[in-house]
């Protein structure tokens, strides 16, 4: 009975009618002096939109791995879900439509490839279309530049009589690796001199099928076996679960990074084994356990040395593409002063490179094999240059999207006087455990930020229902949608009640199918005991665009000319609902205002 229809609005969060007008007064008035000193040369100043005013707050809220699936049943989290806001949104065909989110749309090589956030949260930043880290690598491998660069010159050097060590993701899920994109590198390093290698392996589970480990460590020896065959010394050395070893991102738990560490660096782990097909095999036999959290594992020779720790002057190649979980062991291999966790040694001459750069702004790493997209002029840059106050939040899980990839990968503010990015942390612990996350602190912190009245461009991401989606449970990933609905309600009506506007949208689809599904069919696969089997990637489905807000004006409307319009033209969207025209080299704006 608290609820009201109109988007969960909540009656404690009244405003009565003079108590809104002063507040967008009091708007207003600090937009007016924050203006005064803005003069943006003219090839940033943003032309007034002919019709849609500036000076509303604007809202683009993340529903992050929320799509629009085709398959509507009860293992569709986003469908399953009692999500009446989204619903409402939804049924205003005039404002609401679905754009693609996976492959060419956001710069990956094949439309079978999925959307993940980081590419997407580079669309939704920057209004264009890049060539993105899987494209880029597959293109070094196809024309063989990648063992021309001077990263590649750099980690050669150890060729001769060191051993190069490969840390990364086993996978095909494309989402941070490709198997074929490693295999082509430990055959073009053996066949450009590398006489030693060893595989560090983190397997996956999340973005590809749980149990799959098996069959990936399975292809990686009869290859390397191959290469053996050849007089390469290749060996798998260590490994772990992505989600427990090595693969941590923004800092959330070092612990993670510190196994990984004391398995490939040191060759210390709780579990040795002589094969590391025995230790996948054996490790997933533990309590709970699964791909994603493997327990880490250092391999052994038959007198119990480890056959691959780092030494001195050896070469270290992060393999992974995308940046977000690499950046943290970047730093514990790259940074000679480091106080994350106690090192116990750190080997000295190491010739250290990432598949691409990490970090642009960090200059992390300072060697790669391949150059990262240059994405530039994006639409924050844009906005502070113009004079337009953002508030960016989200939790640990997705702030870096928010804030780093939205920025066009660089790390910090374009201008601080001009920004605030709020950060919520989250939970240390499975997140089908905790499947509200922190939507709640999240929803909080935006409406205190409207309240403030000081942003002109609000980003928030709500991160439960990718997050939990990783984690292949149906009930917790239904209760994160319910969650994300009941809290944007409450966003979107404090919105309308400062008389502004919002865009309401998601990057990529994941919650949106649960289990694993006969291609031709549809219907759920099952294990040999008769079990559905849950997925836990993202999917290659649709996500909604919805605009509206007390602010909008009624002649806004969804463009019906765009049929295969991607998430890259939400950019130009939330400009015009800024009251601005959005730059000509963006992807075009989705509506229209006749």
């Amino acid at each position: 009975g608290e609820r009201e229809s109109d988007l969960g609005r909540h009656r404690e969060h009244r405003n009565t009618g003079r108590e809104r007008e002063r507040e967008r007064e009091t708007r207003e008035r600090t937009m007016s002096a924050d203006m005064a000193d803005v003069n943006p040369s003219s090839e940033w100043k943003l032309k007034p939109h002919p019709v849609l005013p500036s000076g509303k707050p604007c809202v683009v809220c993340i529903l992050d791995g929320f799509g629009e699936n085709k398959y509507k049943d009860e293992y569709n989290a986003v469908h399953s879900a009692r999500t009446p806001n989204v619903d409402k949104l939804r049924e205003n065909a005039e404002r609401c439509r679905f754009v693609q989110a996976h492959g060419t749309w956001v710069g990956l090589p094949s439309n079978d490839d999925m959307g993940n956030s980081e590419v997407g949260h580079n669309a939704i930043g920057s209004g264009k279309v890049y060539k993105q880290g899987a494209s880029l690598v597959d293109a070094a491998l196809e024309s063989g530049d990648l063992f021309k660069g001077d990263g590649f010159a750099h980690v050669k050097q150890a060729f001769e009589g060191h051993t190069l060590h490969l840390i990364g993701l086993l996978s095909n899920g494309g989402v941070h690796a490709r198997y074929e994109q490693l295999k082509q590198l430990f055959q073009g390093a053996y066949e450009h001199g590398a006489k030693r290698i060893r595989l560090h392996i983190l397997t996956d589970g999340r973005d590809v099928p749980d149990g799959s480990s098996i069959e990936f460590v399975g292809q990686l020896e009869k290859d390397l076996e191959q290469l053996r065959a050849k007089g390469c010394d290749a060996l798998i050395a260590s490994g772990g679960g992505r989600m427990h070893v090595t693969m941590d991102r923004y800092e959330a738990d070092w612990e993670i990074v510190e196994r990984g560490w004391k398995a490939h660096v040191l060759g210390e782990a709780p579990h040795t084994f002589t094969k590391a097909l025995d230790a996948v095999t054996e490790l997933r036999k533990l309590p709970k356990a699964n791909d994603q959290y493997l327990e880490p594992f250092v391999i052994v020779d038959g007198e119990g040395k480890a056959v691959g720790t780092v030494q001195d002057g050896d070469a270290v190649v992060l393999f992974n593409y995308r940046s977000d979980r690499m950046v943290e062991i970047s730093k514990a291999f790259e940074y000679e002063n480091f106080s994350a966790f106690d090192r116990v040694r750190y080997p000295k001459d190491l010739k250290f490179a990432g598949m691409l750069q990490y970090d642009g702004d960090l200059k992390l790493p300072k060697n790669y094999l391949v150059p990262p997209p240059f994405i530039e002029r994006t639409s924050g840059e844009y906005m502070v240059k113009n004079g337009l106050s953002i508030f960016a939040c989200s939790e640990t899980q997705k702030f870096g999207h928010v804030t780093f990839f939205w920025n066009g990968n660089r790390s910090g503010y374009f201008d601080e006087k001009r920004e605030t990015y709020v950060e919520i942390p989250s939970d240390k612990c499975p997140f089908n455990e905790k499947p509200d996350m922190k939507t709640r602190e999240i929803t909080e912190a935006g409406i205190a930020a409207l309240k403030s009245g000081k942003y002109d461009l609000l980003r928030i991401n709500y991160a439960s229902p990718d997050m939990v989606g990783h984690t292949g449970s149906l009930e917790a990933t239904i209760r994160a949608c319910e969650t994300c609905d009941e809290c944007l309600g409450e966003l979107l009506a404090e919105v309308d009640k400062l008389g502004g506007v919002y865009l309401v949208c998601s990057d990529h689809g994941n919650a949106d199918d649960m289990v694993q599904r006969n291609k031709k069919t549809g219907q759920p696969l099952q294990d040999a005991n008769g079990v559905n089997m849950a997925l836990t990637s993202h999917t290659l489905a649709p996500v909604m665009v919805a605009v509206g807000g007390a602010g909008l004006k009624d002649s806004v409307k969804m463009r019906d000319d765009l049929p295969e319009a991607g998430i890259a033209s939400i950019t130009a969207t939330f400009i015009n609902l800024c009251g601005y025209e959005a730059p000509s080299d963006y992807c075009p704006t989705l509506i229209k205002t006749d």
